[in-house]
This record gives C-alpha cells, sequence and structure tokens, in this order.
C-alpha cells in the first residue's frame, strides 16, 4: 500500500484581529483581577465594533478597578492608536456591564472544610501533542502562529511602516505517511496603508515575513497568496465584529486534534473550560516527551460542582509502544486532575493570561506558563 499523503492546514490571526482585540481585552481584566486578589472569580466576555467596545461578565473580587482605563490602555498597546486607523483606544466608546458570580455555581466551586473545590461547570476538555515540532506541537499552526507573530514584530519595529495591526496567516503542509514535508500554499493577509503598492506589499511581506518563519519548508512548488483580494485597509472592529473566544481552533492545535468547544480569555483558573485543558496539555505533551507514543490526545471531563473528573482518556493514535490503559492508570497516579490540584500544579493563579491571549496558548517557549513544562517525563517512562 502507497504511503498516505495528504495536505493539512491551520491559521493563526494577529492581536489587532477583532476577535483577538476582544480576548486580550478580557484576559488583561482578568490579570488585573488576580493581581491582589488571586482568589477572584472572573468569567468576563468582550465584544467590539466599529468605535466601541462592551464588556459583560461575572466577577467576584475584592478589587475595585478602572475598566475602562484597561480597555483602552490594551487598545492602544494593540496600535490602534491613531484615528485614521478607523478605531482609536483613545476616543472609542467602553460601555461596561459587571456582576457578581452566580451564588448556585459558587456553592459548587468554593472550597470548604467539609469539601474540596468542584469544577466551575460541566464539560469535555482535550489535551494534544505531536512530535512534529520541538515544542511539540502541530507543524501547521506553529508556523501560522509565527507567521502572525513576525507580522506584529515588523509592524512594531517598524521594519515595515505600511502594516497595520490586523492581520491573518494560513499555513497548509503536505504530509507524507503522517509526516510533514513540505508547505504546500501559504497565504497571509495583513491590514496596509492606503499608499502601499499590491507590488511592494508582496515583495516586502515575503522577503520580511515569510522567507524567515517558513524557508526550510519553502519548495519551489510552494503557492503564496499574499493579500489575494488586493487591499486590505480597512481591518479591525471598523471591518469586523470582534467577540471574546470566537478563535479556540487557533487558540490551540489549529484543528489537528479534538476541541471540547471551551475558549479561554477572560475566564479564572477554576473554570475548568480552561484550566483542564491546559493539565490536558500537559498529560499529553509529557507523554509524548517520555517517548511513550509519538503522537497522543487526551480527554478530561467534569460534572459542575464535583471536584473528581467523571472520566480521563488517553489516544496515542496507535502510536504507543505500551497499553494505553496502562498509559491512563499512570496518568491517574501522577497528575492530580482534580480543580484545586490542576491550580497548585501549574500555579494558575498568578496574572499570566494576558501573554495568552493572542500566539496561541500551546507551544509557547515562556516559563509562566507551566503547562508547557516536561517534568513529569522522566516519572512517566516507568510505565511498562
Amino acid at each position: 500500500m502507497q504511503p498516505r499523503k495528504f495536505i493539512f492546514t491551520s491559521e493563526s490571526v494577529t492581536e489587532g484581529h477583532p476577535d483577538k482585540i476582544c480576548d486580550r481585552i478580557s484576559d488583561s481584566i482578568l490579570d488585573e483581577f488576580l493581581k491582589n486578589d488571586p482568589d477572584a472569580r472572573v468569567a468576563v466576555e468582550a465584544m467590539t465594533t466599529t468605535g466601541v467596545v462592551i464588556v459583560a461578565g461575572e466577577v467576584t473580587s475584592r478589587n475595585k478597578l478602572d475598566i475602562q482605563e484597561i480597555v483602552r490602555n490594551e487598545i492602544n498597546d494593540i496600535g490602534y492608536n491613531k484615528p485614521e486607523y478607523g478605531f482609536d483606544g483613545n476616543t472609542c466608546s467602553v460601555l461596561v456591564s459587571l456582576h457578581e458570580q452566580s451564588p448556585d455555581i459558587s456553592i459548587g466551586v468554593t472550597s470548604s472544610q467539609e469539601r474540596e473545590q468542584g469544577a466551575g461547570d460541566q464539560g469535555l476538555m482535550f489535551g494534544f501533542a505531536i512530535n512534529e515540532t520541538p515544542e511539540l506541537m502541530p507543524l501547521p499552526i506553529t508556523l501560522a502562529h509565527n507567521l502572525s507573530l513576525r507580522l506584529s514584530e515588523v509592524r512594531k519595529k517598524k521594519e515595515l511602516d505600511w502594516v497595520r495591526p490586523d492581520g491573518k496567516s494560513q499555513v497548509s503542509v503536505i504530509y507524507e505517511d503522517n509526516h510533514p514535508k513540505s508547505i504546500d500554499t501559504i497565504v497571509l493577509s495583513t491590514q496596509h496603508s492606503p499608499d502601499v503598492s499590491q507590488e511592494q506589499l508582496t515583495e516586502e511581506i515575503v522577503k520580511f515575513v515569510i522567507n524567515p518563519v517558513c524557508n526550510d519548508w519553502i519548495t519551489p512548488e510552494t503557492k503564496v497568496f499574499v493579500n489575494p483580494t488586493g487591499r486590505f485597509v480597512i481591518g479591525g472592529p471598523p471591518g469586523d465584529t470582534g467577540l471574546t473566544g470566537r478563535k479556540i481552533i487557533a487558540d490551540t492545535y489549529g484543528g489537528m486534534g479534538r476541541h471540547g468547544g471551551g475558549a479561554f480569555s477572560g475566564k479564572d483558573p477554576t473554570k475548568v473550560d480552561r484550566s483542564a485543558c491546559y493539565m490536558a496539555r500537559y498529560i499529553s505533551k509529557n507523554i509524548v516527551a517520555a517517548q511513550l507514543a509519538t503522537k497522543c490526545e487526551v480527554q478530561i471531563a467534569y460534572a459542575i460542582g464535583v471536584s473528581k473528573p467523571v472520566s480521563i482518556m488517553v489516544d496515542t493514535f496507535k502510536t504507543a509502544n505500551v497499553d494505553e490503559e496502562k498509559i491512563e492508570a499512570k496518568v491517574k497516579e501522577v497528575f492530580d486532575t482534580s480543580p484545586a490540584g490542576i491550580v497548585r500544579t501549574l500555579d494558575l493563579k498568578r496574572p499570566i493570561y494576558k501573554k495568552t491571549s493572542a500566539y496561541g496558548h500551546f507551544g509557547r517557549r515562556d516559563p509562566d506558563f507551566k503547562w508547557e513544562q516536561t517534568d513529569k517525563s522522566d516519572t512517566l517512562k516507568t510505565v511498562s
């Protein structure tokens, strides 16, 4: 039988994309609450469109914050700080509606002498790892994030002074026998000033953004599309309404592996939608780092108010060199997957979340992201 050949595609967006503006606002508000109140309960959503940002959600905290100031500072820092961009953090409207967490939810989430902290909601969460990159992430999403990050870098460093904050990248990788071989197609769209030509834009994006990131995977057959519509002057909120939590695939594994459906940004770590996905990534990455498998997905599921997960599953896609049930048993022995245990293990009450709001929550080389550590891999190697 001939080795299977296929193309897999993943996309990423820059921090100036409307959805990512909202993720940034939500996570920045979360961080500010956590700074002086690590036990704050926060679930904050944002929406933005032309000239306005709306912030809504539930917060229980001893902190009192100027939410409008936080929102404006983040918009300006992203780069929307001039009226000619069509959206300006200094002048846009900011509407805020926050109230306390429902006491019915708080009953199940709050720990006491009588009961351990329970999950903040029911649901299923996934983590994934694969040995395609040093970060143990899928190659397509890794390249897509690196393109988006590089696009923001050339704008902020003024290497390309015509680049504006909104942008998207997409990378299609050719696989043969389940191994990445080369890039089939790159699509990169960037918001730009009205005075740059399509020829200059294409030439400079290829030279300063695409080649530095993707050159090792580009072949003469690779197709490259830069701003394929030919014009992208109107971007950010004037071009598209943004919402918190609308880029869950770009936030995770680019479509490789499954997703439970829960978004991350704006949620404190009692929300297992976020924290259990971090733990599932931590477990998956350690399994692959321990060379028990070359590809691994972990599912964890919870009932609201209950401290122990209702299920834990390990799927290695037939790449494991030991029995998967033995790996599962070892996982349950080594990792504390209760909500409180996850928070302790990964030290999740720190104000670290703004950094996660763009360019992916996983595969990042940041010491604050303890779910990326492989410190349990030696312990897992004892499975036989």
